[in-house]
């Protein structure tokens, strides 16, 4: 392990020792906010130290195993006790590396998932029903909750357009991954001679505003529209102006909600969602700026990027920024999408890693 790394992992053991202290105060037990966010960081900074400590024994195991090559009769059992140290050492190093990573905090936030056709008409329409019920079951495969927002449906059974609200434990974090084109290869319903159409669709994740950070709208900037509900909904559609439309008025940017009879209700969740779309152009432009000239590894996010093709006579998916295909189109397709999902984070973390040891001078 390289110096600079082992001293920023020895930083944390003393960081612990001082948090121990500064936990058992009284004064800091009293102050229920402070308390907790000291106690947040405990538990992260004692997990980094806890793997640190097994990292140094199996150092510790490694250069015992060596001083048992000298005796003929250990001889092969320190071989392997070597061969196993080392394999764990490297192991516990890039676990090290990807623990010291700072954690963003919209990662664990709920999201906003954004679904529009694009180019191919009603097959594109139809696929991004596809894309929804393929979210919808990867939610109920993580035990997340899922509610649709709006939607605008097609002639056919698909969707012009459709925003659902997902909640549970680091939703933003698995699902930041999705934002991008997703075009699809098959053969439509529609097509009589059986010939394989491409159309595609755009997805957007946003992370749902902590209250405490989110944006402020100013009401003289809003305009609030209401209008009947439309859809399945039984007697209650179509009799009362329950759904609402704000439109932020400095930047055009546009949310609706109409899943609740409750007005009310409505506009705070539309509110919520303009004030997601606000937030996420912000940081938006904020990342344009700051951006370097070199693309990340994982893409930019941006809706323009084409970043998966579904290719359905082949039942094959392709993840064009980590260059994956997998021959599992039907179960991914069936909310399977653990692996793509795990295998872009991974992606991330490395380039992450590589970012980190670079600023840390460590080639």
């Amino acid at each position: 392990m390289k110096d600079a790394l082992r001293q920023q992992l020895d930083r944390t053991l003393q960081r612990l020792q001082d948090l121990d202290a500064v936990l058992a105060a009284p004064d800091v037990v009293a102050d229920i906010t402070r308390f907790r966010d000291l106690t947040s960081e405990h538990s992260e900074v004692s997990a980094l130290a806890e793997r640190y400590r097994r990292y140094l024994q199996r150092e510790r195991d490694l250069t015992a195993a060596r001083e048992m090559l000298a005796d003929p009769e250990l001889a092969d059992l320190a071989a392997e006790e070597i061969s196993q140290a080392q394999a764990d050492l490297q192991r516990l190093e890039t676990e090290l590396q990807r623990a010291l990573l700072p954690r963003d905090p919209d990662d664990a936030r709920p999201a906003f998932l954004e679904i529009r056709a694009g180019t191919g008409g009603d097959e594109s329409a139809l696929f991004a029903a596809d894309l929804l019920r393929m979210y919808l079951r990867y939610a109920e495969r993580r035990g997340w909750r899922s509610e649709i927002l709006s939607a605008s449906e097609s002639d056919l059974g698909g969707y012009k357009e459709v925003v659902v609200r997902i909640e549970g434990e680091e939703v933003y974090g698995h699902l930041r991954f999705e934002s991008g084109g997703h075009r699809v290869q098959r053969v439509p319903a529609t097509e009589a001679q059986g010939r394989i159409h491409t159309s595609a669709c755009t997805v957007a994740v946003l992370p749902e505003p902590d209250e405490a950070e989110e944006i402020r709208l100013d009401p003289a900037e809003l305009r609030i529209d209401t209008f009947r509900a439309s859809g399945a909904g039984g007697q209650h559609v179509n009799k009362t102006d329950s759904a609402i439309r704000i439109t932020h008025l400095p930047t055009g940017l546009v949310a609706e909600c109409q899943d609740d009879r409750s007005q009310h209700r409505n506009k705070a969740k539309a509110m919520a969602m303009l004030a997601a779309r606000l937030r996420e152009k912000e940081r938006a432009e904020r990342a344009a700026k700051e951006a370097a000239t070199r693309k990340s590894l994982i893409g930019s996010g941006d809706r323009s990027d084409r970043i998966r093709t579904y290719n359905f006579p082949q039942g094959r998916l392709t993840d064009h920024r980590i260059n994956l295909t997998l021959y599992k189109l039907g179960a991914v397709m069936d909310g399977d999408l653990d692996e793509v999902i795990e295998a872009l984070r991974s992606a991330r973390q490395a380039q992450q890693v590589a970012d980190l040891l670079q600023e840390m001078g460590i080639e």
